[in-house]
């Protein structure tokens, strides 16, 4: 037994893509608690033997059955706050993507629905799970804003 107290990782995918006018993000909701019911990143624990950016891949792929490469996302920064997750001590690598066409996603492993939602939207009513606004908005800013 480590001295040590146990920290996790996780991965999140920001997939955005332009749907109309407007910018959507893909959001899951999520089955299980916490926050079960809520809007949340397609996301999840990292496997012992997984880099970064294939985890986030595999993550994106279960969740939503939207299949990328690794190389298509960029890496968009680490979110460690202590009370990020209500499970415990978590630490969470984000990635983000832009998609020229939006991939039909479906709701699959622990999520219960995928769907892209306007970005505005889902901000301005604050309903993601997590930290996910901070990171979306991190996305956004590392977009340009757009």
């Amino acid at each position: 037994m480590s001295d040590y107290p146990r920290i996790d990782v996780t991965v999140d995918v920001v997939a955005l893509t332009t749907i109309g006018e407007r910018l959507h993000v893909l959001v899951v909701r999520r089955g299980n608690p916490p926050f079960q019911g809520q809007w949340a990143l397609p996301g999840g624990y990292l496997e012992v033997e997984e880099d970064f950016a294939p985890g986030a891949v595999r993550e994106l792929e279960e969740e939503t059955g939207i299949d990328l490469r690794p190389e298509q996302l960029r890496q968009l920064g680490a979110y460690g706050a202590p009370d990020r997750d209500p499970r415990g001590r978590t630490i969470s690598v984000a990635h983000v993507v832009r998609l020229d066409e939006p991939t039909e996603p479906r709701g699959g492993s622990d999520a219960d629905d995928a769907r892209w939602l306007p970005v505005d939207d889902l901000l301005e009513r604050d309903e993601l799970a997590f930290d996910h606004a901070l990171i979306v908005r991190d996305a956004l800013e590392g977009l340009g804003g757009s």
